[in-house]
């Protein structure tokens, strides 16, 4: 029986055609990377290789690796397996990873969503035989309303909180829904900034990204000095000090995770808007179908159902364990 183009490891996942890993947690000679959230480039690794739009991100996070950029689209020959990477709709420069070793094709879904949100390359469904799909939101109660309705929602409560005298605050994570806030809001009034979302706008700014005008909180920026403002910030700095100085202040959290109303409670919010960039169930079924993947692997999130679920479908369905995680909800330093 001829190998498997991909294996599991406790390393992450590996291809021993080409001797790489994909999104590995542990170092190793060579990582295929998907995209630059912290918990799929990882430090350690002898040498990296993502997407162009990607790497800036990676490098930004990282600091000095050895890296190379690829294209979109572009054919790669490592060792004896054809990779190439395709645009995942997750966040800018995030990719799926295709390899095809002997005319068998696997793909690694890396996080992706398929509602094109205006920034980030439109997700693109990759024909393969296997498909390792995440499914962070694999229940079928996870149903994403439209983004601009969502933008309209918010764009209403910060309209209504500045004409109350107040600044708004919405938490959400530094690197990708953050900006994707800005692209949808820009225009309506001034945005403040914590340093760590605005270090990231900066990177994707470089690279050409539309992103609005922002303005940077610093000790000198107050409630007082911009008022009615929108601030974006990580979740870590809601009801911090940070947020205090704003004041008066309406904060608000923006993730997929909204639509469960147990969560929202513990996190004492009030107000908490849904917006994910990860595939909701539709989605997430959307995109396995046209893969036309006879074997699917599932990772990170409701995997026992979703596996279940597929294999209702009458597809080959599998369970990965990894150690990826789940970056709508993961708490950032708080880095003024």
């Amino acid at each position: 029986m001829a190998s498997p183009v991909l294996t599991f490891t406790d390393r992450g996942i590996y291809c021993p055609a080409g001797d790489f890993h994909i999104d590995p947690w542990r170092p190793v000679p060579r990582a295929l990377v998907t995209h630059g959230h912290s918990d799929h480039a990882r430090p350690g690794m002898a040498a990296y290789l993502a997407t162009h739009q990607a790497l800036p991100v990676i490098i930004r996070r990282l600091g000095p690796i050895t890296a190379e950029g690829i294209a979109y689209g572009e054919a790669r020959r490592i060792g004896g397996a054809s990779v190439s990477f395709h645009p995942a709709g997750h966040v800018p420069g995030s990719a799926q990873i295709r390899v095809e070793v002997g005319g068998e094709v696997w793909t690694v879904s890396g996080d992706y969503k398929t509602e094109a949100d205006g920034l980030a390359e439109p997700f693109e469904p990759v024909p393969c035989h296997a498909f390792i799909t995440e499914c962070t939101f694999g229940l079928p109660i996870f149903r994403w309303e439209p983004q601009p309705r969502v933008i309209d929602r918010i764009a209403a409560w910060w309209a209504g909180n500045a004409a109350a005298g107040k600044t708004s605050i919405l938490g959400a994570y530094s690197f990708g829904k953050a900006q994707r806030l800005l692209a949808g809001l820009g225009g309506r009034g001034p945005i403040l900034t914590h340093g760590a979302v605005e270090e990231m706008t900066q990177v994707l700014r470089d690279q050409g990204y539309p992103l609005p005008p922002t303005i940077r909180v610093t000790p000198e920026v107050t409630g007082r000095t911009h008022p009615g403002a929108l601030a974006i910030a990580p979740p870590s700095a809601l009801g911090s000090a940070w947020s205090a100085r704003l004041g008066p202040v309406e904060e608000a959290f923006v993730s997929g995770w909204m639509a469960v109303r147990g969560i929202r409670r513990r996190r004492a919010l009030g107000t908490g808007f849904v917006l994910s960039d990860h595939a909701d169930w539709p989605g997430l079924n959307d995109a396995v179908r046209a893969t036309g993947a006879g074997r699917v692997f599932v990772t990170h999130g409701y995997t026992a159902p979703f596996r279940r679920w597929l294999e209702t479908q009458g597809l080959d369905a599998g369970i990965v364990e990894t150690r990826f995680g789940d970056e709508e909800e993961a708490e950032e330093p708080l880095a003024e």
